[in-house]
Formats: C-alpha cells, sequence, structure tokens
C-alpha cells in the first residue's frame, strides 16, 4: 500500500498543477493553429501521465493482496497496463515536442514520430506475445512479480530514445537565442530526466521512480515553459489591446503558408463583408478588392498584396505604409495599411486605420492658416527669438541687418551692406573669442554655407563673444528664405542657457559616478555591476556571441576574525588593501565590490587575453602573504563566457564563485 501513495500524490499534483491548462485548451480542436495544437498535444500527455499513475497506484494496491487467487488476474492486467501508459507517455511526450518545435516556426524531424511510433508498435506486440512467451515479465508461483530480459531491453531504448530526444533539443536550442532557447533547453532537461528515471526503474523495480521522473518533468514544463509563454502572452495581448483602439483590424499572418487570424475587428470593417480569417491571405485580400475598394484605387491596391512584392517592400527595414481609399457605407474613405514583420520572422502583422478623419482635420487646419497668419507676423514671430537679424542676398552678397526693439519682436533697420560675408570676416577679430575665430570663419564662407544649405533647412553653430571683458556663448543660425534667394542669418544670446546645461551636466555626471563608486575602497559598487550585468545580459539575449570575456569572483578570508578582535577600523583597512591588491593586478579591468567583503573583476582585452597569467599572479601573492603571516589572503575563482552554453550572465558568475569557494578550501588546508 505505500508503494500506491507515491503515484497517488504525483497524481493529485498533476490535477492540480495543470487543471487550468487543461480546462482551457482541451483535447479536440476543428483546424486548429500550430499554437493550439501544441496547447492540445500536450494535453494529451498529462492524460496518459495520469493513466500511468492511476494504473501504477492500482499495481501497488493489487499487488498486496496478490496471493488472492480472484485477484491476481487483475494484477497481470495491470501489469500489461503498466508498459503500455509507460509506452504511451513517451509516445504522446514526442508528439508535444514536435508540435512545439513547429509552433515555434522550427521545422522538426519526423524521424522523432515514426521512431516513437515504432517502439510503442514493437511494445504493444510483445505485451500481447508476453502470455504466451514471458519474455518481459513472469508471476512465480507465489505470485511474486518478477522482471525479465525483454523488460529491461525495453526500457533502455525507451532510454535511448530520451537521450536522442534530448540530444536534438539541445541542438535546436544552439540555434536559437534568447527566452526561447532557455525554454527548449527546458524541454531537453525534461526528456533526459524521464530517462534518468527509467534507469531508476530498471534499478528498483519495486519503487515508483518513473512515476516521480513524469511529476518531475510536468514541473519542470510548467515553471520554465508553460510559465513563461504564459507571462509573454499576457503582455502580447494587453499590448495588441491598446493597438487595436488605433486600428480597425489587425491580421496575424504566416509568410510560408498564408494563413492569418483576425486579432480585433471593429463594428465598420465588418460592414466591408471582408474575410476575417482564412488559409491565404495575399488570395483572399486581392479578391477582395474588387468588392471593398474605391475603384479608382484598385490596381493602385493591387499591387501591395503580392506576397513577393509585400517581402520585398519589407527588405531592409522593419515595416512600411501605403494608403488608399476603401468603401465604407456606400462613401469613400482613407485608410492607411501598414505591414511589419515578427521577431522571428516567421510572420507578418499588418494592421489597417481609417485616417480619413485625421487628413480632413489636417486639410482643415492648414486653410485656417493661411487665412489667419499672415507671412509678416511670421517673420515678426521668428525676430522675437533673436538679438540680430541679417538678411542676405545670395547673388551678391548684399545685406540689411535688422535689430529687435521691444519684446514683442517688432523689427527695425540698424545696418546695410554690400558684402556681408567680407565685412563679418573682417570684424570677428574684434567681437569673437580668439579660439573661436577659425570655426566661425569657416562657418561664414559664402561657398560652403550654399553648398550646406542645399541639403539642410537650416544649419547653426554656438561660439564665445566678449562683452565687457566677460565671456558669453552666442548662436548663430541661417535659413534661406522661401523663394531661395537669401540668407537669414540670427544672432542670439544663449549664454544663460548653455552655462546652466553644462553645470547640469557637471553635477550629473559627478552624480551618476558618486552613486556608482564604493565610498570605502573607490571602486565600483554593487549598483554599477548590475547595471553592468544587465547591459551584457541583453547583449546576450541578442545573440551577440562575438562578445569574450570572464568574471573572476573574490572573497577575502579572516576578515570576521580581524572586526572581532582588532576592531572594524581595522577590518576597513583589510578592505581597502584587498581592493588596491585587486586593482593593480587587473589594471585593464572594472573591479566591483559586491558585498560586505566580496569583490568581482570584468575581464575583458588585454586582461582577458593574459587571464590565466593575471589569475596564477594574484594566487601566488596569497599563498606568499600565507606563509609570511602578514598581508591579505584573498580566495578567487575565474569563469569564462561560453556563448554555446551560457545563457545567463549569473551561471557565469556562479561557476566563478564555486572555484572561488574551492580555493578558499584550499587556501585554509594545512598544505599550500
Amino acid at each position: 500500500m505505500l508503494y500506491s501513495m507515491g503515484p497517488a500524490s504525483m497524481l493529485l499534483m498533476n490535477v492540480i498543477l495543470n487543471w487550468e491548462s487543461v480546462r482551457n485548451n482541451g483535447f479536440f480542436a476543428k483546424d486548429p493553429d500550430k499554437q493550439k495544437l501544441a496547447f492540445i498535444r500536450y494535453n494529451w500527455f498529462l492524460l496518459t501521465a495520469n493513466c500511468y499513475f492511476i494504473v501504477d497506484m492500482m499495481w501497488g494496491v493489487l499487488y498486496e493482496y496478490r496471493d488472492i487467487p480472484g485477484i491476481f488476474p487483475f494484477t497481470y492486467s495491470f501489469t500489461v497496463f503498466y508498459f503500455i501508459f509507460m509506452l504511451l507517455t513517451m509516445l504522446t511526450w514526442t508528439r508535444f515536442i514536435v508540435a512545439y518545435l513547429d509552433k515555434s516556426g522550427r521545422r522538426s524531424s519526423k524521424l522523432l514520430l515514426y521512431g516513437v511510433w515504432v517502439m510503442v508498435s514493437i511494445g504493444i506486440v510483445c505485451l500481447m506475445l508476453n502470455h504466451f512467451y514471458q519474455f518481459m515479465f513472469s508471476f512465480n508461483d507465489a505470485h511474486e512479480y518478477i522482471g525479465e530480459v525483454g523488460r529491461n531491453v525495453s526500457f533502455i531504448l525507451q532510454i535511448v530514445f530520451y537521450v536522442v530526444i534530448t540530444l536534438y533539443m539541445l541542438h535546436v536550442a544552439n540555434r536559437t537565442a534568447g527566452r526561447q532557447r532557455f525554454r527548449y533547453h527546458a524541454v531537453a532537461v525534461t526528456s533526459i530526466v524521464l530517462g534518468l528515471f527509467l534507469v531508476f526503474q530498471i534499478i528498483y523495480a519495486f519503487l515508483p521512480s518513473y512515476s516521480v521522473g513524469l511529476m518531475l518533468g510536468i514541473c519542470l514544463v510548467h515553471s520554465f515553459v508553460q510559465s513563461g509563454e504564459k507571462k509573454e502572452k499576457e503582455i502580447h495581448d494587453n499590448i495588441s489591446a491598446a493597438m487595436a483602439e488605433d486600428y480597425e483590424v489587425i491580421f496575424y499572418i504566416e509568410i510560408a503558408t498564408g494563413e492569418y487570424l483576425t486579432f480585433a475587428e471593429s463594428q465598420k470593417y465588418s460592414s466591408l463583408n471582408a474575410n476575417a480569417t482564412g488559409r491565404d491571405f495575399f488570395r483572399e485580400a486581392i479578391e477582395s478588392i474588387d468588392d471593398c475598394v474605391y475603384p479608382d484605387d484598385q490596381e493602385y491596391a493591387k499591387s501591395f498584396y503580392d506576397k513577393e512584392s509585400m517581402l520585398k517592400n519589407l527588405e531592409s527595414r522593419r515595416s512600411f505604409s501605403f494608403k488608399y481609399r476603401v468603401m465604407v457605407d456606400g462613401k469613400p474613405r482613407f485608410f492607411l495599411f501598414t505591414v511589419m514583420r515578427e521577431s522571428n520572422d516567421q510572420f507578418l502583422i499588418f494592421y489597417e486605420k481609417d485616417i480619413e478623419d485625421e487628413l480632413m482635420a489636417e486639410k482643415q487646419q492648414k486653410e485656417n492658416q493661411k487665412k489667419t497668419i499672415t507671412f509678416g507676423q511670421i517673420a515678426e514671430s521668428l525676430a522675437s527669438n533673436y538679438d540680430d537679424i541679417y538678411y542676405v542676398n545670395i547673388d551678391d552678397s548684399s545685406y540689411v541687418s535688422y535689430q529687435v526693439n521691444n519684446i514683442y519682436g517688432q523689427l527695425e533697420i540698424n545696418d546695410s551692406g554690400k558684402d556681408f560675408f567680407s565685412e563679418a570676416i573682417d570684424k570677428l577679430p574684434r567681437i569673437v573669442y580668439g579660439q573661436d575665430c577659425e570655426q566661425v570663419t569657416d562657418f561664414l564662407d559664402k561657398d560652403s554655407m550654399i553648398s550646406a544649405m542645399e541639403s539642410r533647412k537650416r544649419r547653426s553653430m554656438d561660439y564665445r563673444i566678449m562683452v565687457s571683458g566677460r565671456l558669453e556663448y552666442v548662436r548663430m543660425t541661417v535659413r534661406k528664405s522661401s523663394d531661395g534667394t537669401h540668407f537669414i542669418i540670427g544672432i542670439e544670446n544663449v549664454d544663460k542657457e548653455i552655462r546652466k546645461e553644462k553645470q547640469h551636466f557637471r553635477e550629473l555626471k559627478a552624480e551618476k559616478a558618486l552613486a556608482r563608486r564604493d565610498e570605502l575602497t573607490g571602486v565600483k559598487n554593487k549598483t554599477a555591476y548590475k547595471e553592468l550585468e544587465e547591459s551584457v545580459q541583453e547583449n546576450m539575449d541578442r545573440g551577440m556571441d562575438y562578445l569574450s570575456f570572464a568574471l573572476v569572483v573574490c572573497d577575502t578570508n579572516n576578515l570576521k576574525q580581524i572586526n572581532d578582535t582588532l576592531g572594524h577600523t581595522a577590518g576597513d583597512e583589510y578592505i581597502k588593501e584587498t581592493s588596491q591588491i585587486l586593482c593593480d593586478i587587473f589594471v585593464h579591468s572594472p573591479v566591483f565590490r559586491v558585498g560586505g567583503d566580496e569583490f568581482a573583476v570584468f575581464l575583458r582585452g588585454n586582461d582577458y587575453e593574459a587571464r590565466y597569467e593575471l589569475m596564477e599572479k594574484l594566487r601566488g601573492q596569497m599563498l606568499a602573504n600565507k606563509r609570511e603571516g602578514k598581508g591579505v589572503i584573498l580566495a578567487a575563482g575565474m569563469a569564462e563566457y561560453n556563448p554555446e552554453t551560457d545563457s545567463f550572465v549569473s551561471d557565469i558568475f556562479e561557476r566563478a564563485d564555486k572555484e572561488m569557494y574551492e580555493d578558499k578550501q584550499r587556501l585554509k588546508g594545512e598544505i599550500l
């Protein structure tokens, strides 16, 4: 009876853990998409696991009473079912993996399906033949269960198959990046867990080992695959729902097949009688154009819905948009259509937005501006921003200068001349600060100004002038007149603005540096390390595997003893001496104090190339300190980033920390 308690508890845990998933997705769906099919296949795996738990539990109960003649036939039958449902868990797990890879855009190997079907079929035939030739299992005269050679062979073949699945999933994971790579690793680990507990089942025939392995595998999938995807789906749905408020409809299109789903559909879109879902977005979109699109725009609209043309328009850019008129309630309205690729390049997202009201509002606004705003008002408004304005003829360089005479920007003529550029350059040494003269001279070169203004609307520069013996910043801005015949050059005093910005920048820089600096040692602190870790993790998630770095984790020995015997002041000096040693050895790498007596070093560049020599130097110095009985005793461990196996910076840190701990034990030992 004690045997039965194991699978019974596994059954209860599985039902509680996955009840919501089974209820929401069920076991059947008419024409399911790949996303839905993966959920359905997983539910079948959960169902067969539950059946196995039930059979395993009942076998334990019946085996307790095997000596009762009327019970023994049931014991034999449940033994057969035990093997059958073990095979079925392998079958449904493999079918889930194939569907999961297809859902993620990875074409799975059909050999996995063929292989598992062959193994299940052979297993069932062997169980049928076992009734006549007992090579899988048997019972002696006392009705005691005996595992025969065929049982072990069957288990070993299943173990090999789980190893094959594991290797295949690891291969797929290594060709993927980010969170999906982590999930593929979780599926691979689950497969090896199932195989591992089959090994235990061979060794300990009268323990429910495989039941434990099944439940452990289900927990791994729930924790590291389902939960992550559920959270991402919730985020995706929230974002899509927010975007849907601005769009009439959003299509989610598989590029390879053309199959599509409609995420959101407004009443206005429904009135168009267009297809909501279907098998071929590109074909059905073209077919609907004759019924939905304004006749004059139909040929133009059709040019965008050819798959090859749409993909060509997306080359070298994330998205593109186009617009044409759609018939809504018998009236043409302009719609904006936007197409973008999803991050995995397997799907397109297609948005439709009614922009008729926006276009009409923009048109009305322009008409109102023409009626109410005169050129003179624009000029006066522009002038209010400047202290002096020069109106320079581009052909002959003649000019008129204006000066603002009140706070409302009213202009009055201040001066005029025949050659603005030569006169301005002559006056520069008397007005402009010496170090800026050459820069201003280059800026006021007529040919350079004409060339620069051909490709831009405005050009400006900041420089310093002498005012009552004091340097002040001014800004010169150049624009062309609307007819292109004159330069409009404005001069404004920006001294307070620039000095305030410079002061703010200095304060901000000092504040940021202080916030990331350890007060005791002067090296970078834990906040700075976390920022570095997040930056490196982002590069790893993007698949930037070309990065080369290593982490060194260090921990001082005997700090508590020093604090207790010599006081915290001595302990602080001990920590500062530790920091100085690390800075002296790892000259080209940042050092971080990440805890009370814990340090981390991010090795890069020259230090990374010489990492082994530097570590030997550090450890050699520590051994010398210990022999001489003076100086810092510091344990250290190093781990390198391996793009083939490492998904998280924390994994690298943990390896270095483990090596550091081993070094600490060596330092504490008597033999060095």
